[in-house]
């Protein structure tokens, strides 16, 4: 892996008596195509202290997207990863308070606790966080099956964010299997209001989040206009077909402007990171 933007920080290498200052080589450990430590890709992955915008949370989406688009193949993710794009999908989990994530996307993907990893132990401790992000499940329907161990065997309870309309008789059930019940959405339409999934999950006191998807929850995180980061591997792929973008939803009425923080590359895979600009 090495990086490419930033531009790597030059640092003078040890120079003899015959050469000057004015022609000193230059080297940038990041710059070196390498396997980078999970402390380094935790450094550079680093939530922003304070957040960058007004609400005092940051929302980070990490997704992958073959070279013509696609969000997927097949119904999943996987064919379009590769061996540091799971590295950085763990790192990024070890990094939150809680990962979000749509119901459909829970089913598709298999979703499963997040494991509790020795790599981030310090780290986490240090910052007053759990031994693992909570996985917080977003359904207005709640069409889940909650004797799957993403509900019964969690290291911290599944969090599930459902509306006013939900049924009751799921909510007991999802509470009986130890998920931790939250309405965010109060609209006689039961849908789950964007917005309020981000203040709910601050009032429980998570403020580094990261959501995995998929694209119609992106969609609906972007509409809202909460979504203050984006993590985004190009996969060296091409994909055909009819899948789904990363965010998938109604169109803005101005596109959202975000800047390039970082590109990482490996094996022809771009890892890139950006932020949204805040006027």
């Amino acid at each position: 892996m090495r990086r490419l933007f930033p531009p790597p920080t030059a640092t003078p290498a040890e120079t003899s008596a015959e050469t000057s200052a004015d022609t000193s080589v230059f080297t940038d450990v990041f710059a070196e195509d390498r396997e980078w430590g999970l402390d380094e890709l935790a450094d550079a992955y680093a939530y922003p202290d304070p957040p960058y915008g007004p609400s005092g949370v940051c929302l980070r989406a990490n997704m992958v997207s073959s070279l013509d688009g696609a969000a997927h193949h097949g119904g999943r993710s996987k064919p379009l990863s590769s061996d540091a794009d799971m590295r950085i999908f763990g790192v990024l989990r070890g990094l939150a308070d809680a990962v979000v994530v749509g119901a459909e996307t829970v089913r598709r993907e298999g979703y499963r606790p997040a494991r509790a990893r020795k790599a981030f132990a310090e780290r986490r401790a240090a910052l007053g966080q759990g031994p693992v992000p909570a996985i917080a499940v977003v359904s207005a329907s709640l069409d889940l099956d909650f004797s799957r161990p993403l509900f019964t065997e969690p290291l911290v309870p599944t969090i599930v964010i459902t509306g006013a309309a939900a049924s009751q008789e799921r909510v007991k059930q999802a509470r009986a299997a130890g998920a931790e019940v939250v309405l965010a959405g109060a609209g006689p339409s039961g849908r789950v209001d964007a917005a309020a999934v981000v203040t709910a999950l601050k009032e429980l006191g998570h403020t580094r989040l990261l959501t995995e998807g998929g694209p119609t929850l992106l969609g609906q995180f972007t509409a809202a206009g909460v979504l203050d980061e984006l993590c985004l591997a190009v996969a060296p792929l091409i994909a055909a077909g009819d899948a789904k973008r990363i965010v998938d939803g109604p169109g803005l009425a101005e596109p959202e402007q975000f800047a390039l923080a970082s590109v990482l590359e490996e094996a022809g895979f771009l890892f890139t990171r950006y932020r949204r600009i805040y006027q």
